[in-house]
């Protein structure tokens, strides 16, 4: 019979054979510096969490303060969103939208508007303007429209925004139409306010911080202004490619927009630069004009804009400075 010993040793045999392989397969794999990895780990966490602790938590009280100012904004307009909402309930959603629009515009971009008299109080003007990789100053230009001048101006949006998930109430709430100009004339005719960009999507993604209009032999608006026999006021927002960038200048980018016209540019930015939004003076509708004369003279009447209140090249570090001082180019 086998002794008793023996049944011990074989164990141990197997034992140390099993530790073995475990041994083998962490060499293998690598494994075997885990613990000091962890450890190594659980010492930069040791270290590094009061700092993480120290600047973070002032950020957070940062954001806390800034969310309590725009729900001031809000609460500053209590009484004219009660009014809004009493009246009808999209201009009511309208009219929020905006006061919140326009109290990220205060807080981030210590948005100004120069020139808003101009836009009338009531019946049709097109408004003609410069078009950022992303058009937010059109966005606060359209809550300054509606919570100023109570009045929504319709907009004219590239096609692709019509496909995008989930945008087409957003879309027929601020009265955007994709462009058309039998619709553009309607809406005109109709005594309502019109925004486009003649630069539209192409301006966006390649114009850069020499704020290149791209526009082309678009006439097309200027059509639809003598059409409607309404007068064109142009606009342009200072700092607005400063605000946001886009990478167009690579060239692969222009071609497979050209190509396929998907505007897959990417976009930085979100900096918190000076924005000023300027309205020209109104040209007023002049039947001796043809659609290509009207459409130099509203070029030439942005371009104005542009050389009186924008440094060129711009530059992102100077549009942030701005915020901390009122001096700039003067009219």
């Amino acid at each position: 019979m086998p002794h008793e010993n023996d049944s011990c040793f074989r164990g141990q045999e197997s034992v140390n054979y099993f530790s073995c392989m475990i041994h083998l397969w962490e060499e293998w794999t690598g494994l075997e510096n885990m613990e000091n990895y962890f450890n190594y780990l659980d010492y930069l966490v040791w270290v590094f969490t009061p700092l993480a602790i120290v600047f973070i938590l002032p950020l957070f009280i940062v954001v806390f303060i800034y969310l309590s100012i725009l729900f001031l904004h809000v609460y500053k307009r209590k009484n004219e969103l009660k009014e809004a909402y009493s009246y009808n309930l999209w201009d009511g959603a309208r009219k929020t939208l905006a006061t919140l629009w326009d109290g990220h515009a205060t807080i981030w971009h210590g948005y100004e508007i120069h020139g808003l008299e101009k836009i009338p109080d009531k019946g049709p003007a097109l408004i003609v303007y410069y078009h950022g990789a992303i058009p937010i100053d059109y966005y606060y230009f359209l809550a300054n429209v509606i919570i100023r001048k109570g009045r929504t101006c319709h907009s004219v949006a590239d096609h692709f925004l019509f496909k995008l998930p989930g945008f087409k109430l957003l879309l027929e709430v601020f009265s955007v139409i994709h462009g058309p100009q039998l619709e553009c004339v309607r809406a005109l005719k109709n005594g309502h306010l019109l925004a486009i960009s003649p630069g539209g999507v192409r301006e966006a993604i390649f114009s850069d911080e020499n704020y290149t209009l791209i526009w082309g032999n678009r006439k097309g608006f200027a059509q639809v202004a003598i059409d409607a026999k309404v007068p064109i006021i142009p606009m342009f927002t200072q700092n607005v490619r400063e605000g946001f960038r886009s990478l167009g200048s690579i060239k692969l980018y222009r071609w497979v927009y050209e190509k396929f016209r998907l505007p897959i540019v990417p976009i930085y930015g979100g900096f918190p630069v000076k924005f000023r939004t300027y309205l020209g003076d109104p040209i007023v509708h002049d039947p001796n004009l043809t659609a290509a004369e009207l459409a130099d003279k509203v070029k030439l009447a942005v371009q104005s804009l542009i050389d009186r209140h924008q440094t060129i090249p711009g530059n992102i570090f100077r549009a942030l400075l701005e915020r901390f001082h009122r001096r700039h180019k003067e009219d």
